[in-house]
């Protein structure tokens, strides 16, 4: 009986090691993606949306074209005025999105204070596409 017992104690062991392992891994990806979403930011908050178009990942550039995100990202974005501040308020990571194709996301919520906007709400979603995270999807609110 104690060699049952010993085994199904090196067993939980060994799964709690792999949870911990999976939860690093998760972490790790987030903080790639928060980065990577900041970086990403920066050129649509420079006014550089056909740089950040181009920085998107390929289902992004698939489902619009260079000029018309130029044109709604201008839109939306020009009125608000300067980004004052910007603080990460959550982050998600995901395997299946609706309406997208299965694979790694990390979606982010900004809490951000725009020029002529005082509370504003960017959310912003990330796929990992070759080893690293592009943007996938930009909502503000």
């Amino acid at each position: 009986a104690t060699m049952r017992t010993r085994r199904a104690v090196g067993l939980s062991c060994f799964l709690v090691l792999l949870g911990a392992a999976t939860a690093r891994a998760a972490e790790t990806n987030e903080a790639a993606a928060v980065q990577a979403a900041e970086a990403w930011l920066k050129l649509i908050d420079a006014g550089q949306y056909g740089t950040s178009w181009d920085e998107a990942a390929s289902t992004f550039r698939k489902a619009v074209s260079r000029a018309i995100w130029e044109k709604q990202a201008a839109a939306v974005r020009e009125p608000l005025g300067k980004v004052l501040s910007r603080k990460l308020a959550a982050k998600q990571l995901a395997h299946e999105l609706p309406g997208a194709p299965d694979g790694t996301y990390v979606v982010l919520s900004f809490d951000t204070r725009f020029e002529h906007k005082e509370r504003g709400r960017e959310t912003v979603t990330m796929m990992l596409e070759d080893g690293r995270f592009r943007g996938a999807g930009y909502f503000i609110r």
